[in-house]
């Protein structure tokens, strides 16, 4: 895997390291406190390009066997007339039988949206608090979200992280408590611009996933979403082969420091500007297991053609 600073930038114009063809070398690679030094002299002048050159070397995956999953965040968008031509649009929607689809609300229409959304669609919230309700201003607790049939929540995400303040070991335990109360977390992860650039993707990633695996009980009911930052609402999509680099190293991440199984099993899906246009080649990624979509979960039709890019998948397969 150790390529220098020099050829690494003739094969790539991100500082993101390709993982060993080798599975059986994941060991070495994805330990739980990685060190990178030989990517600490990238050229000064590398920077993020959108266009990947082809790959020096194959990147081998191993996928995951989990159902795809799309999940619609709706983040601080719509009114009460907006979302329900959004939930009309939804149920007349055909949708791939053989993909689980969420949508969150803002919490203020969680009700509505719940009461008249097809059962085919489960709900999710967008954050909720790290422990039992009481005097938490402006906070959402698990047992709230409940009482209004959510099964998901959305937490992590680097709006959370990067405005709101929030830190790895406070979103892990309100991952933690979230799980243990029986909610499923759709657990975000990713590295700002200046940190691809500088060649820490990977050390972001881990330690984002470290503070998850310290306070999780389980990781049966988990979905990881994978989105830089840097691709959030701005238009610019991690190339499928930039995604898939990341996904590979999560699992083995997953496989080296938690189990093999949960490696296996847990779905890890990507999110970063991902629309009716480009979901199909990234679908066809091994260890893309789906999607965490913004803008484009606000438009109906095209969430619907997010969600049977599945098909895309099983072609690939």
């Amino acid at each position: 895997m150790a390529a220098t600073s020099s050829s690494l930038a003739s094969h790539l114009s991100i500082a993101l390291r390709r993982p060993s063809p080798k599975l059986d070398s994941l060991s070495s690679q994805f330990s739980l406190f990685p060190t990178h030094s030989s990517f600490d002299n990238l050229h000064s002048n590398l920077r993020l390009s959108l266009t990947a050159s082809k790959p020096s070397r194959s990147v081998v995956a191993m996928a995951g066997t989990g159902k795809f999953f799309v999940g619609g965040n709706w983040k601080c968008n719509g009114t009460k007339d907006s979302i329900s031509k959004l939930v009309s649009d939804l149920n007349s929607a055909k949708l791939e039988a053989d993909v689980d689809v969420v949508v969150a609300p803002p919490f203020v229409y969680i009700d509505q949206v719940k009461n008249s959304i097809t059962d085919r669609i489960e709900i999710s919230a967008q954050n909720s608090w790290v422990g039992k309700g009481g005097a938490f201003t402006g906070e959402i607790s698990v047992e709230q979200l409940k009482d209004h049939g959510v099964k998901w929540v959305i937490l992590g995400h680097s709006e959370r992280r990067h405005i709101i303040g929030e830190k790895d070991e406070f979103i892990g335990k309100k991952a933690g408590y979230a799980l243990s109360e029986g909610l499923g977390v759709i657990a975000c992860i990713g590295e700002l611009l200046e940190e691809r650039e500088a060649g820490k993707t990977f050390d972001v990633c881990f330690q984002q996933l470290k503070a998850f695996a310290d306070a999780v009980p389980s990781w049966d009911n988990i979905v990881i979403a994978y989105e830089p930052v840097w691709a959030i609402g701005t238009g610019k999509v991690a190339t499928p082969q930039q995604a898939q680099e990341v996904h590979v190293a999560v699992r083995g991440w997953l496989k080296n420091n938690v189990s093999a199984e949960v490696a296996s099993k847990i779905r890890i899906i990507y999110g970063g500007s991902v629309n009716g246009g480009n979901c199909a080649e990234l679908a066809k990624q091994e260890d893309i297991d789906g999607f965490l979509v913004g803008g484009a979960s606000l438009k109906g039709p095209e969430f619907a053609t997010i969600v049977n890019s599945a098909t895309e998948k099983k072609v690939a397969a």
